[in-house]
């Protein structure tokens, strides 16, 4: 005996467009490689201290970076725009691990630095004395 629901039940499924980006999202972040804290776009390779050769071009580059570090949370500027060179930093607002990513475009390469934590002169942050309170005179 066949149940006219049970056999109904493919024909008023819809798929969530949520769950397959979701899934997409969570492919990207755990094919990729972690810097200092930052993510670098799968298959990158290291050129120098903190820098990194993209595999994609600058759009593509960008995109992935617009999927892990959405603008909304993480903001970003341009720094340079002129013929053959473009670049974008993108901050950290959480300042934890690094300051942020310079993403930068010259000679046909495309490049991501990891802009470290500025460290403060002198190896820690400086120690505020407490003031004296005014008014009140120890004998």
């Amino acid at each position: 005996m066949t149940r006219v629901l049970d056999s109904l039940k493919g024909l008023f499924y819809k798929a969530r467009p949520f769950g397959a980006v979701a899934a997409a999202l969570w492919t990207v972040a755990a094919t990729a490689e972690v810097v200092s804290g930052a993510q670098l776009p799968d298959g990158s390779q290291k050129v120098g201290e903190n820098r990194y050769r993209a595999p994609g071009d600058f759009e593509k580059t960008l995109e992935y970076y617009k999927t892990v570090y959405p603008a909304g949370s993480y903001p970003r500027r341009a720094i340079i725009n002129q013929p053959g060179v473009k670049a974008v930093h993108i901050s950290n607002p959480s300042g934890k691990n690094f300051e942020g990513l310079n993403i930068y475009e010259a000679n046909d390469e495309v490049r991501v630095y990891v802009v470290p934590l500025q460290s403060v002169p002198g190896g820690s942050k400086p120690v505020k004395k407490p003031e004296a309170k005014p008014g009140k005179k120890s004998r």
